[in-house]
Parts: structure tokens; C-alpha cells; sequence
């Protein structure tokens, strides 16, 4: 089974596929002798990896996922990866109780996986900036070798805008904090559009996982949309043929064919915050100190070769002054957000983030 797998792997390689995502890339293994799972304790279940009414999430998963053998097959893959240049991997960590532990194991080195992905900002849990910079603080006492990849959003869980029940505001602010911190970063389809969780009526379901557990959990479905390309086309522009879920009518507004004229849309500002990140190299390979956190604000700093970029974020409705830290500071203006310098310092209104670079030392 490893070999035809290994086959396969080289199969797209040889046609210049760039890498591969691994679903759940520590199920691969169960135990050899077949143990059941123990209960977990209820105090420590949660539904970061599956919904609440799962009853997978009532055991510990010792024993059918996460196991050592997990560890050498990756090692094999990454063999093959390595033949072919620029080819890199990303795997989704299933584990509710230790995936940043999975992460550190799964990402040591230079000869298993490229970068992996848990679901710390996948979940439910809003995030604040005392919960955003304690995930971090985490990772960063954990995976010491590693590297992470972070997303808000992907087809397993609901979107984000609407899970967090963020504005429009806020949304460019999360999606700037994403592109700020340590890490690669992994953009779901639509998001760049701010698109919202779908309705999806129960006749027109196709996740098994919906079907099986509505009316407490509608599935998945409403995640997995059609992409609104062109507003004023049949399906919005994704197919001309009936597609496997329905456009949702309510993302129509929001497509391509309509942002792409709007300087002030959001497809603009993903855009310009891609482009910001793209033009500084201390944000793709910096290391990360966390310097202020509190529930409505947090702030960082990326070093790299002798430079620093403070990264500040307002998470709240209310304007906040911005700390900085000793060292000449000055602000970049290329980042598509508003911040107030006068004689009193620099201050940020609601749900603007504030980037100023200084000389290390």
C-alpha cells in the first residue's frame, strides 16, 4: 500500500503539480493490536475537529490515529518530495487534545512534512487577542523545529465571518493578523470575497455528516458553496450546468465580476495585504515575539536580518493608542489600513491595524 502510494505521489510530481495537502495526515496508522479508545473526560472534550453531537469527540483517540509508524511514512514521502524542486506539503492535524503537539512531531526537521495546520483557529472559539496570543505562545514552546500553516477557514467548518460573527471591519483585521504572525498561511476559497456560511436546505444536502446528524448539525455543506464569479451569469458564473450544491443568492454581491471593480472591496484589500506581505521578507521568515495582548488588541514583532516590523491590531469597537516599543519607529503606509499620528503619538481607530518597521539592535 505505501509503494502504490509513493507511485501516486510520483505520478503528479512527474506532471508538475506543486505539492499536496494531506486530509488528516495522522489517521494513517491505527494500533497494531486493536485497542479501543478510552473515554475522554468530559471536562476535557471540546468540538474543535468535530461537532459537538460526534460522539467521536466522547473518546481519547490513543490508539487509531497519531501513531509512530504515522511518522516513517511521512519520512518516506518527503524522500520523494525531495527529487523534484519546490515541491512542499501541508497536513491537516485531526487531534482535539494534542495537535500542537502533532504539529511539532510532524514538522521537525527537514526530512518529514513541509508545514501542518491544526484547528486552533478553526474552532469556535473567538479570538480575541489574549486567546490568539496564548495559541501562539503554545506553538512557539512546542514547535520548536516546525513550521505552521494557519487558517480561519476551510471546507470542514463553518466560515469564519459568520462563525465569529465578525463585520466587514473585522474581517480585514483578522485576515491582516493572519498574514502577520509566524507561518505560512492557508486562504479558503471565498474568503477574499468575505463570503458568509450558505443555507442549505436539507433536500439539497450532500454531506453524508449533515444528513446524518440535522437538524443539530446542517453539515458542511454550507462552507462548500460555488464560488461567485460572475454576478449577472447562470450559477453565478462557476458552471453552466447545475452544479453539486446551489449558489447561494446572497453571495452574488460579493463576486469577482463585482469586486473587481470596487477599489474598496474586499477582494481589493486581500489583494493589497497579500502584495503588503509579499513586500516584506521579515513577514515570510521572521521570527515572532508577542508584545501586548488584551481581548481588544494585540501586537507583535517580526526580526529578520537586522530588521523589525511591529505588527498592531485594534480587535475592538474603540480606538487605542499604540505602544511602542524602544527603537526609532516608523510607520509603513503600505498596508491598507488607517492609523492617527500626532504630537501625542499614534492611535488606532476601531478595527485598524498599525505596521512600523526599526533597526534591530
Amino acid at each position: 500500500m505505501q509503494e502504490e502510494l509513493l507511485d501516486i505521489a510520483r505520478f503528479w510530481l512527474d506532471r508538475g503539480v506543486d505539492g499536496f495537502r494531506l486530509d488528516t495526515v495522522n489517521f494513517y496508522f491505527h494500533d497494531n493490536e486493536l485497542r479501543d479508545n478510552p473515554p475522554l473526560d468530559p471536562a476535557h472534550r471540546n468540538d474543535n475537529t468535530a461537532p459537538s453531537v460526534n460522539p467521536y469527540n466522547f473518546q481519547d483517540h490513543l490508539h487509531d490515529k497519531s501513531q509512530p509508524e504515522n511518522i516513517d511514512f511521512l519520512r518516506r514521502l518527503r524522500a520523494v518530495m525531495d527529487e523534484y524542486p519546490a515541491a512542499t506539503s501541508v497536513g491537516e492535524v485531526g487531534e482535539s487534545q494534542r495537535g500542537t503537539q502533532v504539529q511539532a512531531a510532524y514538522t521537525a526537521g527537514d526530512d518529514l512534512l513541509h508545514m501542518c495546520y491544526d484547528f486552533d483557529f478553526l474552532s469556535n472559539t473567538y479570538p480575541k487577542g489574549t486567546q490568539v496570543a496564548a495559541v501562539l505562545t503554545r506553538y512557539q514552546q512546542i514547535v520548536t523545529e516546525g513550521w505552521a500553516c494557519w487558517a480561519y477557514s476551510n471546507h470542514d467548518v463553518v466560515r469564519h465571518a459568520t462563525r465569529w460573527n465578525l463585520s466587514e471591519e473585522a474581517r480585514r483585521t483578522y485576515a491582516a493578523l493572519l498574514m502577520a504572525i509566524q507561518g505560512s498561511v492557508c486562504l479558503y476559497q471565498g474568503e477574499e470575497l468575505g463570503l458568509t456560511e450558505a443555507y442549505v436546505a436539507y433536500e439539497d444536502l450532500q454531506d453524508p455528516y449533515g444528513k446524518r446528524f440535522w437538524p443539530k448539525f446542517k453539515g458542511r455543506d454550507g462552507a462548500r458553496t460555488p464560488m461567485p464569479w460572475v454576478a449577472d451569469q447562470q450559477n453565478g458564473g462557476f458552471s453552466d450546468e447545475r452544479p453539486w450544491l446551489p449558489v447561494a443568492m446572497e453571495h452574488l454581491e460579493r463576486a469577482v465580476s463585482v469586486q473587481d471593480r470596487e477599489a474598496g472591496s474586499t477582494l481589493a484589500f486581500y489583494r493589497q495585504m497579500i502584495a503588503f506581505r509579499k513586500a516584506h521578507r521579515v513577514l515570510q521568515k521572521g521570527d515572532m515575539r508577542v508584545v501586548e495582548a488584551e481581548d481588544g488588541y494585540l501586537s507583535l514583532i517580526r526580526e529578520h536580518e537586522g530588521v523589525r516590523l511591529l505588527c498592531a491590531f485594534n480587535l475592538s469597537n474603540g480606538a487605542r493608542p499604540v505602544d511602542f516599543p524602544p527603537g526609532e519607529w516608523r510607520i509603513d503606509r503600505g498596508a491598507p489600513f488607517k492609523c492617527k499620528t500626532d504630537d501625542r503619538g499614534t492611535v488606532l481607530p476601531p478595527w485598524q491595524a498599525c505596521f512600523a518597521l526599526a533597526e534591530s539592535g
